[in-house]
C-alpha cells in the first residue's frame, strides 16, 4: 500500500459516492481518480486496467457533457431505461472486447491476469457507457464487475484497492437503489 493509493482510493470512493447521489462533480473527481489510478496500475502490470483508466478519463468528460444535457427542471440528472437492443448490443460489445483484448494482452504483454482483466475491463466500458447515459441497469453491471475486481486485487496484493472494490459494491446497490426510486418519480 502507498500514499499514491491511499489517495486513489479517498478520490475515487468520493467520485462514487457523488454519482450515486447523482452529482454533477462526480465527473471532475472522477477524471482524478481514473488518472491517478492509471499509474498504480502500470505499476502492478494490470495493462488492461491502465488502458481502461485512459478510456475511462475521456468517458468522463462524456459523461460530464451527458448528464448537462439531462438535468431535469430541480437540477437533478434524470434516469432512463435502455431499450433491450442497447442491451443486447452492449453485452456483444462487451463479450467483444473481452475477446479482443484479452489475446492482445495474452499474445503481447507480461500482464498479471489477462484474460480476467481484459473481460473486467470490457465489462466496466460497457457500464461507464450505461453511466453515462444515465442508464440505471449501469449499477447492476458494476455490482458484477466490482465484485470480480476485488479478487483480481486481492490476488495482486493492492489490499486497499480490493477495499474500496468492496466499498464500490455497496456504493453500486445503493446507486442502484437510489437512481430506481428517481425513475419511479418520472
Amino acid at each position: 500500500m502507498s500514499l499514491l493509493e491511499v489517495i486513489a482510493v479517498i478520490v475515487s470512493a468520493l467520485g462514487v459516492w457523488l454519482t450515486v447521489r447523482r452529482q454533477m462533480s462526480c465527473w471532475p473527481v472522477g477524471i482524478a481518480s481514473v488518472l491517478l489510478y492509471a499509474w498504480i496500475f502500470f505499476q502492478a502490470k494490470l495493462y488492461s486496467d491502465l488502458l481502461l483508466q485512459l478510456i475511462f478519463a475521456v468517458l468522463q468528460v462524456y459523461g460530464w457533457w451527458r448528464w448537462l444535457q439531462g438535468k431535469a427542471v430541480d437540477e437533478a440528472v434524470r434516469v432512463e431505461q435502455p431499450s433491450r437492443a442497447m442491451l443486447g448490443y452492449s453485452i456483444l460489445a462487451g463479450m467483444a472486447g473481452s475477446v479482443l483484448l484479452g489475446y492482445l494482452m495474452a499474445r503481447y504483454t507480461d500482464a498479471a491476469v489477462p484474460w480476467v482483466d481484459a473481460t473486467l475491463t470490457s465489462f466496466s466500458l460497457v457500464a461507464q457507457f450505461w453511466m453515462a447515459r444515465k442508464y440505471v441497469a449501469c449499477w447492476m453491471m458494476w455490482i458484477a464487475v466490482d465484485v470480480i475486481y476485488v479478487g483480481v486485487y486481492a490476488y495482486k496484493i493492492l489490499y486497499l484497492t480490493a477495499a474500496l472494490y468492496a466499498a464500490f459494491v455497496v456504493l453500486a446497490v445503493m446507486g442502484w437503489r437510489s437512481w430506481r426510486a428517481a425513475q419511479a418519480q418520472k
